[in-house]
């Protein structure tokens, strides 16, 4: 193990991850073979990586399959906290979901599920709904099938505010929540500003991620892999998510975590004042400004259909 990765406490749950998260997502991608999937998901673990990403949607379900095989092998599963999520928004939907990935990723238990794509209003209304998927995922938890709660989102911090809210009242608590942590989110729709005081505040953990906009930041020509892997390390977050589909962008993510606080205030001045002329319109931010990243919506099919009441009220199309 790399003992100069810094551990942190997961909000109330008190479990140790590491600073830096193993993304699932690139994991899965054609241009990375299985074999090279599973050596890099071992030695990021071997290296003090305990934190793994990953969502039932990635890539067909081969990020979570690839994971799964890492896992299986010596401890590997023991030494791990393993996180991956789910896109229906019904209890039935969600409910298959759930045994799907349990499958796939070859356990009986997550260390946390959590609600995928929190990127329109209504995501917090279905899911809330009577036979919505909060029922499936409080119903998987109580079987053990999950230990945590958790819900990500990459639009607007308003979006994650409403989800608490619902949450809030139908008397329900997340443990984790995700979202973007980076150094242009600071100037647009801010879920640093926003969302992150409202998490602190209720001890949730905090899951960074899209420090580099998925290379989005990079082609600014503003920042470089290493501000932004440091900006993000500096937050107050339980953990950074980070892509990693090769040895070297593994090294460059351990290396951040055990350098990154020799980013000054001054030095993090310096980088917003830098970005903010180009981060103002969320023009780098496609995850925010576009459709792009919204994986349920070129695949509504993923949600489910609409609840009871939506059926038996809604006049037809």
């Amino acid at each position: 193990m790399d003992n100069s990765i810094p551990y942190r406490t997961l909000g109330r749950t008190g479990e140790k991850v590491s600073c830096i998260g193993l993304g699932g997502y690139h994991l899965g991608r054609s241009n990375v073979s299985e074999a090279e999937a599973i050596k890099l998901i071992q030695a990021g673990i071997d290296r003090g990586i305990n934190f793994l990403d990953n969502s039932w949607d990635y890539n067909n379900g081969d990020s979570e399959k690839r994971m799964g095989k890492a896992l299986k092998e010596s401890s590997y599963r023991q030494r791990a906290f393993l996180m991956t999520k789910i896109d229906g928004r019904t209890k039935e939907t969600a409910a298959k979901q759930i045994d799907e990935s349990l499958k796939r990723l070859k356990v009986d238990t997550l260390d946390l599920l959590q609600f995928h794509e929190i990127v329109r209003f209504d995501d917090a209304d279905r899911i809330f709904a009577d036979n919505g998927a909060i029922e499936a995922v409080v119903d998987a938890q109580k079987a053990g099938k999950t230990r945590y709660i958790g819900f990500t989102g990459h639009k607007d911090p308003h979006i994650h505010l409403y989800m608490l809210e619902v949450g809030d009242r139908h008397g329900f608590s997340f443990d984790a929540v995700q979202m973007p942590i980076n150094l242009m989110d600071a100037h647009f729709r801010s879920f640093e500003q926003r969302v992150l005081p409202e998490l602190l505040k209720r001890n949730i953990g905090v899951l960074g991620m899209k420090s580099m906009g998925d290379t989005l930041l990079l082609k600014s020509g503003l920042v470089s892999p290493m501000e932004c892997l440091h900006y993000a390390l500096t937050r107050p977050t339980s953990v950074v998510i980070t892509g990693i589909d090769t040895p070297e962008l593994l090294d460059q993510a351990l290396e951040a975590a055990g350098t990154y606080q020799s980013l000054t205030q001054e030095k993090i001045d310096i980088l917003l004042a830098r970005t903010a002329p180009e981060a103002a319109q969320g023009k780098w931010e496609l995850f925010k400004t576009s459709t792009h990243f919204d994986s349920t919506s070129l695949h509504p099919e993923w949600l489910g259909g609409e609840s009871p009441h939506v059926k038996a009220v809604a006049p037809p199309v």
